[in-house]
């Protein structure tokens, strides 16, 4: 008798289907497909990333051991390996990655006032990238050196929930400065950069577009103080400058002033010396939103020990974009259904709960919080009481 719905099923029914209509048809998603459909790949990728599957074959296996649950699942096809392999080489991947954006706005949304750290009304972002390293020869799309492949994951972190609201795949012979030309700008908000990215034509394209930066200085940055604003040391903060740029190409390509803040890290016993383009912000707020790039880091670290985008089941672009798509529309979801059902743990507790448990027929909040109660089972009115 069938009592309830899979966890599995419970989870998707937090995906917006209408929109992932939308997103198929905007790139004909549908074009000569017969069975195997978007939604059925997507199902069985997030079933992979959700239980850590290995290969295809392991994919495979798994879900034929339970075929009497995949169509309550949502899996309306047969699962082989040859047709998942097929799908990932030429299913268009930006039908995963416009969908993962939609998760992404309703995820900002729900955590749009959530504490960082910092108080802060402004949006605050952290870029940063990651290499994911590839065997060449069976990758040769990634170049990245000699006798080695690797793509890059670009994502611009939104501090507010940890939620990715941009992510660029490229090769890894891509520098990371060239992201900041495709980087959609928003008024007022702060983008916090590592010193990669200090480029100070770029930046100055930041100051136009009326949003700020904080970045590191390099270490033969040269300049000009104008003047000093007062400090109070015993808070890290050694100097608070205002500044113009030396150099001939150096002031074309910002001519503005700049703010220059030195602070002293005890925690680290290091130096560290900031640049941005704020001048209202207290200087130890700075120093405090440039701690807080750290958190994109982390997640960094969190979706690669977590998520599977370090091995991948196809070869092509297209499937390794797909999968790391997928993958980052999971780690939405995860955080979307941790928001929407208030559950008080971790996106790690959470995912681990979930790996061992998506055929079972268990409540989903009671299944994540262990929060202990029996379901009322129906009396029938035909059965006579043993005791009277």
């Amino acid at each position: 008798m069938n009592l309830g719905k899979t966890v599995f099923a419970q989870l998707i029914k937090f995906l917006p289907i209408y929109e992932f209509r939308q997103c198929i048809q905007r790139y004909r998603g549908t074009y000569k497909v017969q069975t195997f459909s978007c939604w059925d790949q997507f199902l069985c990728m997030a079933f992979a990333q959700l239980t850590y599957r290995e290969s295809l074959r392991d994919i495979e296996v798994c879900l034929r051991a339970r075929q009497e649950k995949l169509y309550h699942m949502g899996i309306r096809s047969p699962i082989s390996r040859s047709t998942l392999a097929y799908t990932n080489e030429n299913r268009e991947w930006r039908i995963y990655a416009d969908f993962a954006q939609v998760l992404i706005q309703e995820a900002r949304t729900l955590y749009a006032h959530d504490n960082f750290g910092v108080e802060l009304e402004q949006t605050a972002y952290a870029l940063d990238s990651t290499t994911i390293d590839l065997c060449l020869s069976l990758f040769p799309w990634a170049q990245f050196r000699k006798r080695k492949g690797a793509v890059k994951l670009h994502t611009l972190l939104d501090l507010r929930g940890n939620i990715p609201t941009l992510a660029i795949i490229t090769h890894g012979k891509i520098h990371d400065v060239n992201i900041l030309d495709e980087l959609p700008l928003e008024a007022g908000a702060i983008y916090i950069l590592d010193r990669g990215y200090l480029d100070f034509g770029r930046l100055y394209a930041i100051h136009c577009s009326l949003a700020f930066f904080v970045t590191r200085a390099k270490i033969n940055f040269d300049f000009q103080r104008l003047y000093s604003l007062p400090v109070d040391k015993t808070t890290g903060v050694q100097s608070d400058q205002i500044i113009t740029l030396q150099g001939f190409y150096a002031q074309k390509d910002y001519p503005e002033k700049l703010r220059r803040i030195r602070y002293f890290d005890v925690q680290n016993n290091k130096r560290l010396v900031f640049i941005t383009n704020n001048f209202t912000l207290p200087a130890l707020v700075i120093a405090e939103l440039y701690r807080c790039r750290w958190q994109i880091e982390l997640f960094f670290k969190w979706i690669k020990q977590h998520l599977r985008i370090k091995a991948f089941y196809g070869t092509s672009e297209n499937a390794v974009k797909t999968q790391i798509w997928i993958a980052i529309s999971v780690y939405v979801l995860v955080a979307i259904i941790k928001k929407r059902m208030k559950i008080d743990r971790s996106l790690y507790t959470i995912l681990q709960i979930l790996s061992v448990s998506l055929f079972e027929k268990t409540d989903l909040y009671q299944l994540v919080t262990n929060f202990k109660y029996k379901t009322p089972t129906a009396e029938h009115s035909n059965q006579l009481n043993l005791f009277t």
